[in-house]
């Protein structure tokens, strides 16, 4: 991607690391850089895009970054082994959370095991290797057992926090942010470069029609539609990646493991079941309205499973709590997504700013 936007005659790419935003009078006129050789330098633009990802040091004058960290992946590669199922993509519902495997390469297999909380075993002392090998190698699929075990033996094992942040910018004039520096979701569903790249087409879309960037306080304001625009698409995911590893997360509770496994089934089923969870995940269908519609439909598929053939007291009072756990799983997320601009955009004055003269 660098390489086609270098290829651009009016593109110039200079390559360093920025270690502050130039702010003058609450206005964002560049950036200050560090280049490979040490050297200070300073770049200046009527609009700076704020893209550093998920440790982003440059967020916190954009935004209200409320980040939470509900678990970490410990990564390794598993080599020359098959998938069960060959070029797809792996979710096994484990306990306590999902372990992820897709292919990478004609004879490499990403696994990204799921470890909840912000504290994962210690690398150094042995401890992961003794927990992926006594906690998690039973549990993966037999074909892939021993080349997990293997990778674990090679050492190469890597951890990553899991992130998620709400989009809550402040407009600043002369800057805007995009990708995880902006908004984050759990990473289990894949679809933060989903949400980046709309984001991009959006933002494109926007500053198309501008020969002028330089009126920092009209440009600000008219890109306030950007928060909005971008909302139908960003907010689906966003609240389908948070509900979804909820739901998959192994729990005691009856009535949550009812739901893990009504969820299951129900993508079992196919057609529209399958097909409208999925349209929803790749960014192809986003309609708010649409996952919600899905999520209450997995909570009665699974509360109907239960009634039949014959329901009881026990079983009924379960179905309640399946019913009253789901809304406790999705509410929050599409509180703090915002219910205005995700269901009604266009109620909000800043769908309708037009370009500045």
């Amino acid at each position: 991607m660098r390489e086609k936007a270098a290829s651009l005659t009016n593109v110039k790419m200079e390559q360093g690391t920025v270690t502050s935003l130039i702010e003058e009078k609450g206005s964002i006129k560049g950036v200050q850089y560090r280049t490979k050789a040490g050297e200070e330098l300073k770049a200046y633009a009527p609009l700076t895009i704020v893209c550093d990802g998920c440790f982003s040091n440059l967020r916190r004058s954009l935004c209200n970054p409320e980040v939470d960290v509900p678990s970490c992946f410990v990564g390794l590669v598993l080599k020359n082994c098959q998938l069960p199922h060959a070029n797809h993509g792996h979710v096994v519902l484990a306990d306590p959370s999902p372990i992820l495997f897709y292919p990478i390469s004609s004879n490499e297999i990403r696994c990204l095991v799921d470890v909840p909380g912000q504290k994962v075993p210690s690398i150094a002392n042995g401890e992961m290797a003794r927990y992926l090998k006594t906690v998690v190698a039973p549990q993966i699929p037999p074909e892939l057992h021993n080349a997990f075990i293997s990778a674990i033996d090679k050492g190469n094992v890597k951890t990553m926090p899991n992130r998620s942040m709400p989009a809550s910018p402040y407009p600043t004039p002369g800057a805007l942010l995009m990708g995880d520096a902006f908004n984050m979701r759990h990473p289990l569903t894949g679809g933060g470069m989903t949400v980046a790249l709309s984001d991009i087409v959006v933002l494109r879309d926007l500053l198309k029609p501008l020969h002028n960037l330089n009126d920092a306080a009209a440009l600000c304001k008219y890109l306030e539609a950007f928060y909005t625009l971008r909302k139908p698409v960003a907010s689906t995911i966003n609240t389908l990646a948070g509900a979804l590893y909820k739901v998959f997360c192994a729990s005691p509770d009856q009535a949550r493991k009812e739901m893990r496994e009504a969820c299951f089934d129900y993508l079992s089923l196919g057609g529209t079941f399958s097909n409208g969870p999925i349209a929803l995940l790749s960014g192809l269908n986003p309609r708010p309205l649409s996952l919600v519609l899905h999520f209450f439909a997995v909570a009665v598929y699974g509360v109907g499973r239960l009634l039949l053939p014959f329901p009881s007291p026990r079983r009924m009072w379960i179905g309640a709590r399946l019913i009253s756990g789901a809304s406790g799983i999705i509410f929050p997320i599409i509180k703090a997504e915002g219910v205005r601009q995700m269901f009604f955009p266009a109620t909000v004055p800043a769908y309708y700013r037009g370009p500045p003269n």
